[in-house]
């Protein structure tokens, strides 16, 4: 992994907020909130960062995921969550069937991923164009903690619209975005930036108060040294 630069605005170690609601738990298709609400909304981070109909997925479960996944429902909420399915769709259960319907394969394997927390998977989704590679936890409660994606770290939960960029390192790049996103009218909440060597590849993730518009993420994508934008919306409370 690049070395990640770290900024006033990145919350180290992030947790999101533990609500009323989180401590009860999520509406959703049982049995398990952090081994299926969560595991799914991992899967909808890959659906939504991949931007076209999901084709092929290899994912691998580590530790709790790959012992107790399948009786907690974790692989069915994975698919589930590639398709585009949210924790309390009741389609969740058929998973499986709706992925062969959908023409998407997938296969999944016991993988240890090192000193992560015990419910992380790594999801390698694929569609007709796309590729994208995603890295994440269930960490209790239906919350999640994204840590990787394309490779390079990030550090967001899905509680907030989340923009994702790669784009070329330069100076000012960062300055650049954020003064785009603040000219829309839009407030930063936190935001991780991981670049993979100096004047290479660089992701930078930003959770907002809202999302942008359509002309504002237009504009951005348009920069010569853009190329790779995302907005995941927000997938639960926080």
């Amino acid at each position: 992994m690049g070395r990640q630069a770290r900024f006033p605005l990145l919350l180290t170690d992030y947790t999101a907020p533990m609500s009323l609601l989180d401590m009860i738990g999520p509406v959703m298709i049982g049995p398990s909130s952090s081994h299926t609400a969560g595991a799914c909304r991992l899967g909808l981070v890959a659906h939504h960062l991949l931007g076209e109909a999901p084709k092929d997925a290899k994912i691998g479960l580590h530790a709790s995921f790959a012992k107790t996944g399948r009786g907690h429902g974790t692989h069915l909420a994975l698919v589930a969550g590639l398709l585009g399915y949210s924790p309390d769709d009741p389609r969740l259960p058929q998973a499986f069937e709706q992925a062969q319907a959908a023409g998407l394969h997938f296969e999944f394997a016991d993988v240890d991923l090192g000193d992560v927390h015990p419910n992380t998977a790594h999801i390698v989704l694929k569609g007709e164009t796309q590729e994208v590679t995603v890295q994440g936890s269930s960490t209790g409660g239906g919350v999640i903690l994204v840590t990787q994606v394309q490779g390079l770290g990030v550090n967001f939960s899905g509680a907030s619209p989340t923009l994702l960029l790669r784009y070329t390192d330069a100076v000012g790049m960062i300055a650049r975005i954020a003064s785009s996103i603040a000219a829309a009218g839009v407030n930063i909440a936190a935001l991780t930036c991981t670049r993979a060597a100096r004047g290479g590849q660089a992701l930078l993730a930003i959770e907002l108060d809202a999302p942008p518009s359509p002309e504002a993420l237009s504009f951005i994508a348009s920069w010569q040294d853009v190329n790779w934008v995302r907005l995941l919306p927000k997938l639960m409370d926080g």
